[in-house]
C-alpha cells in the first residue's frame, strides 16, 4: 500500500530519496538489507510557521517521507528536502483523503521499509490529533516512535487574540473539548462544560455551534456568558467574532466563518478588546 500511495504523491515529490535507497541496497551480493525506520509524530503548531519547534523543523528536514495533514501551516513543508516524499492525508469536514485505519497502516509500512517518517499534524499530536491511535498501531508493530509536541491551537489562539485561557479574576480551570465525537454526535458532558469560572475551548465544533450554545445554556451557563469563534488563529487569515451564548451563532453565520475555527466560552473573552495584539492580522470584531 505504501508504494501505491507514494505513487500518488504530488509531482514535486519522489517516491524515495537516494539516501533511503542506499539503506535498502546491500553491498553484499546486491541483496536488500532493510534498515529499521522511525516514525516521528510531529506537531506543526497552530498555523504560523514561526511557532514551529526547533526539533520539529529538524525532523522535517531529516525525513524521507512526510505524511501531512490539512492544517499544517503554509511554508512548513518547504523545510523538507526536495527528495522527500510528501503524502497528503488531510481530513476536512466531510472529506478524508485517507481513512484513519489506512493512515495507521501507511505509517507502519513506510517505517518497515526503513524510512525516516514524519507524521505532520496541525497543533499537537496528542491534543485531538489522533496521535495516540497512531502510536498504538506503531508500537504494536515494534516501530520506533517519538512524539514531537507542538503549540496546540488553543494556546496559539490565546496569544494571537488576547483571550487568556486562565486569569485569576475570571477562570481557574481550562477545559479543552472536541465538538465532533467519533460517532458523529455532539453528545458531550454538558454539565462539566457548563461549570462556572472556567474557560472552555472547543475544537472542531463550528458545525454544531448552535447546539453547543443551546446546550450550555440549558445546563446552567448564563445566556449572557461571553463567547467567541476564532478562525485560522495565528495566520494572516485570522478572524474573530465575539458575542454571548445567546448571540454568537447568528453573528458567526452572518460573518460566514469556516473551518478551522475554535469556540471559546468564558468571561476571559471580555479581555479580547483590551489585550488583542495589534499585529496586522485580519480580525473581524463585532460588538
Amino acid at each position: 500500500m505504501a508504494v501505491q500511495l507514494l505513487a500518488r504523491a504530488p509531482a514535486t515529490a519522489t517516491t524515495r530519496s537516494p539516501e533511503a535507497l542506499e539503506r535498502f541496497t546491500g553491498c553484499h551480493g546486491g541483496g536488500l538489507r532493510p534498515a529499521t525506520g522511525r516514525v516521528s509524530l510531529v506537531g506543526a503548531g497552530p498555523g504560523d510557521p514561526e511557532l514551529l519547534t526547533l526539533r520539529a523543523a529538524r525532523r522535517i528536514g531529516e525525513a524521507d517521507a512526510i505524511v501531512y495533514d490539512h492544517l499544517v501551516g503554509e511554508g512548513i513543508l518547504e523545510l523538507a528536502r526536495p527528495a522527500a516524499a510528501r503524502i497528503y492525508a488531510g481530513k476536512e469536514a466531510g472529506r478524508h483523503a485517507l481513512p484513519q485505519s489506512q493512515i495507521n497502516r501507511l505509517l507502519v509500512d513506510l517505517a518497515q521499509e526503513g524510512l525516516q517518517v514524519v507524521r505532520l499534524k496541525g497543533g499537537d499530536p496528542f491534543i485531538f490529533g489522533r496521535g495516540g491511535e497512531e502510536m498504538q498501531e506503531l508500537v504494536a508493530h515494534g516501530i520506533v516512535t517519538e512524539i514531537v509536541p507542538g503549540v496546540t491551537a488553543a494556546a496559539g489562539m490565546a496569544a494571537a487574540t488576547g483571550i487568556p485561557l486562565s486569569h485569576r479574576d475570571h477562570a481557574q480551570t481550562v477545559l479543552l473539548a472536541t465538538g465532533h465525537l467519533r460517532n458523529g454526535t455532539v453528545d458531550l458532558d454538558w454539565a462539566s462544560l457548563a461549570r462556572p469560572r472556567q474557560t472552555l475551548v472547543i475544537y472542531m465544533g463550528l458545525g454544531a455551534l448552535e447546539i453547543i450554545c443551546r446546550e450550555l445554556t440549558a445546563h446552567g451557563m448564563p445566556a449572557t456568558t461571553p463567547a467567541a469563534v476564532v478562525h485560522a488563529a495565528t495566520t494572516p487569515a485570522q478572524r474573530v467574532v465575539t458575542g454571548t451564548l445567546a448571540t454568537l451563532a447568528p453573528r458567526v453565520r452572518d460573518a460566514r466563518l469556516k473551518t478551522p475555527s475554535l469556540i471559546v466560552v468564558g468571561t476571559v473573552v471580555e479581555l479580547h478588546s483590551l489585550l488583542m495584539p495589534q499585529a496586522g492580522l485580519a480580525v473581524l470584531r463585532q460588538a
